[in-house]
């Protein structure tokens, strides 16, 4: 992609684009001379704009009007145009006091995806861990009250999952033991995908008396071996300040936003499916998206692990978003909660 276009085009349009994200107007071969003292007359960016436009970088909504990306541009802008920008140093301190002190887990991942919406002025989500590929370490049973037993799992990553159980007359606190002790022995080792898939076989041949817990236990197996965590599958943070960007000025915008808020579905898509290692964001554009509904927006996204299970930090938000500073947000705050979980 780099080969098509030569210096000075790529000059103009990081320009264009630039402008663009800052302005949310269409930008013009004027504006741009005066703004960046190029030693180029407005006539000579304006054949360059032409050729951009040709070539499928930018375009023009109406003849009179300037030019702005398209979402072939945003992605040469990120790859080849595109300087990131460190956090600063007050950004770094408001996350660090906002998170450092939430003892819960739960609390802390609802606390950054707010405070990184209000940093970011985008729709920020924040997913708790997945866990199918963790490995198993140990679970333990206690009586809550006669008629309920507390399941406590423990994933050698240091995560804890606890599930409630009712049961019909009280279980014997050696009885409890014993089955903890069973299960420990034959799960050990294995991910809880592997657990989930095979825990009726591997308890088969367990003497389940008028207690009933392994017959529980059976039944429960799809709740307490699932993929992610007893907390809420995704924090969503920033609706408020997202919703004064300019696009969303247009009532026809501003209700397909709402609208992709309330579908907590698609949410949760957005952070399943994203393919980035720890310390490498992934930038997705417009009709890069398989989803219908989010190919008018850009998703920054970063994941960040706790021992062998990860989660995700992502943005959403209008594709003219400030890629410099967004990237390197969300980088920092995925670094910062996998810090904080360790």
């Amino acid at each position: 992609m780099s080969e098509q276009l030569s210096e000075r085009q790529r000059t103009i349009l990081r320009y264009t684009i630039g402008d663009y994200i800052a302005s949310a107007t269409p930008v013009g071969s004027c504006a741009i001379s005066r703004r960046h003292q190029l030693g180029l007359s407005p006539a000579t960016i304006r054949n360059v704009m032409a050729d951009l436009e040709e070539l499928g970088y930018i375009n023009q909504p109406h003849t009179s009007a300037g030019r702005m990306p398209t979402d072939k541009g945003y992605r040469f802008f990120v790859n080849e145009l595109l300087k990131l920008e460190e956090v600063s140093d007050s950004e770094r301190k408001t996350i660090v006091k906002t998170l450092e002190h939430t003892q819960e887990p739960e609390e802390l991942l609802k606390e950054a995806s707010r405070i990184l919406g209000k940093i970011s002025h985008q729709l920020s989500l924040v997913s708790t861990p997945q866990i199918s590929s963790a490995k198993f370490e140990r679970l333990e049973l206690f009586n809550v009250s006669s008629t309920k037993i507390l399941v406590v799992l423990s994933v050698k990553s240091g995560i804890v999952k606890t599930i409630m159980m009712e049961v019909s007359s009280e279980v014997h606190r050696e009885k409890l033991d014993e089955v903890s002790r069973i299960l420990n022995e034959r799960l050990s080792g294995l991910s809880l995908h592997q657990i989930r898939e095979t825990f009726a076989t591997r308890v088969k041949d367990v003497k389940d008396d008028e207690t009933g817990i392994i017959r529980l236990l059976l039944s429960s197996k799809d709740r307490l071996f699932d993929d992610v965590l007893n907390w809420s599958h995704v924090h969503i943070g920033g609706t408020p300040e997202a919703m004064q960007q300019p696009e969303f000025e247009d009532p026809k915008n501003f209700r397909a936003f709402l609208s992709l808020v309330d579908d907590e579905e698609l949410m949760a898509q957005v952070v399943e499916k994203r393919d980035s290692k720890p310390g490498e964001a992934t930038v997705t554009i417009g009709q890069e998206h398989c989803e219908e509904k989010l190919r008018h927006y850009s998703i920054v996204t970063s994941v960040y692990k706790v021992g062998d299970v990860v989660g995700t930090v992502g943005i959403i938000g209008p594709k003219r978003m400030a890629y410099s500073k967004i990237i390197p947000l969300v980088d920092h705050m995925a670094r910062t909660i996998a810090s904080l979980l360790s």
